[in-house]
């Protein structure tokens, strides 16, 4: 048999099991995706959602992914319109619509994204949920992605060659360090980056280091420059119909309540985003052409003095919302063992 005619067999074998598993189910939860299908999202994350929900239910409750129904920004609104039950929003994407979310953004936050996504459903809980930013829907999860670094076509040796330079920035609190580094910054949602950086529209971006894998970035930005802790940090809200969520039996609502929302979705999501940034990093080291510089000690007493310009703007800009958001920050970092 081919190589071609047995991945061919794989994959039909696997939908076909799907197609049983939606098919033997009571009832089939329509997630919304907007990543690439190659993506830590849809590959471990939103199959990893999959799994505990059909623990969860012992097989009556389970999921089916549709991707590119509408761009990042549309999410939200393709969930409060019933068109899926499940999506997850970016919150950068959208200034204005959320805010307490920069709290979890902030640089220089040496944590596992497991423990700080699994953090960020405790904050959310006790502090932003009273801002009621994502009024008409469920918020069933929480979760960041590992430290975002910069990524550019040129080499980056110091915080002085950021300046000027144009880069992709995902909104948020990324964005509010690019400007404090004097950057221009460019809007461009994360599945338009490659062609972004491939026309030479921008330097370079602000993201994840798991895009060096999942978006190629060690393609079109092959030099690599970190600050321990990040940039920042990206915050994404999985959220749900709230009528979807209120015709499943009780029953089922307890035990996805109990056993997949919250806390246990938080902390595997996180978990997925660590994995994914390991495997990225080796795969920047094994490319041609490719580089990794950190910021030298120097560039982070700099930098450090930038980050708390941010953070200091940045709990003045939640507080106004209504809450005591030095507060919160606190408690958060204390659940995290900072300080």
């Amino acid at each position: 048999m081919s190589l071609k005619l047995k991945f061919t067999g794989i994959f039909a074998g696997l939908m076909s099991c799907a197609t049983l598993a939606q098919a033997e189910a009571e009832h089939t939860l329509v997630i919304s995706s907007w990543v690439p299908p190659t993506h830590i999202i849809n590959t471990e994350i939103l199959t990893g959602l999959n799994t505990m929900i059909e623990d969860a239910t012992d097989g009556r409750v389970t999921t089916e992914v549709r991707m590119g129904l509408a761009p990042p920004p549309a999410q939200m609104d393709l969930v409060l319109d019933g068109a899926v039950d499940i999506s997850y929003v970016f919150h950068g994407y959208q200034p204005g619509r959320f805010t307490g979310y920069k709290l979890v953004e902030l640089p220089r936050l040496e944590a596992s994204a497991e423990d700080v996504s699994a953090a960020y459903w405790t904050l959310h809980e006790n502090h932003l949920s009273q801002l009621n930013e994502h009024r008409g829907v469920k918020v069933v999860g929480l979760m960041v992605h590992g430290p975002g670094q910069l990524h550019t076509g040129a080499p980056i040796n110091t915080l002085d060659d950021i300046a000027d330079l144009k880069l992709r920035m995902p909104g948020g609190v990324a964005s509010d360090v690019g400007a404090s580094l004097n950057a221009t910054g460019i809007k461009v949602p994360a599945p338009k980056v490659y062609e972004t950086l491939a026309s030479n529209a921008a330097d370079g971006v602000m993201m994840v280091t798991e895009s060096r894998k999942s978006f190629r970035l060690t393609e079109v930005a092959p030099h690599y420059f970190t600050v321990p802790g990040g940039f920042f940090r990206g915050s994404f809200a999985f959220i749900m119909n709230e009528d979807m969520f209120a015709d499943l039996p009780e029953d089922l609502q307890k035990k996805l309540t109990e056993k997949v929302f919250g806390a246990p979705l938080s902390r595997m999501s996180g978990k997925a985003w660590d994995a994914a940034d390991i495997e990225a990093i080796s795969l920047t080291d094994a490319t041609d052409g490719n580089t990794s510089t950190q910021a030298n000690a120097d560039d982070l007493a700099t930098f450090d003095k930038i980050v708390a310009q941010v953070e200091a703007a940045v709990l003045e800009e939640v507080s106004a919302k209504g809450i005591d958001a030095p507060a919160a920050l606190a408690d958060f970092r204390h659940e995290l063992g900072l300080h």
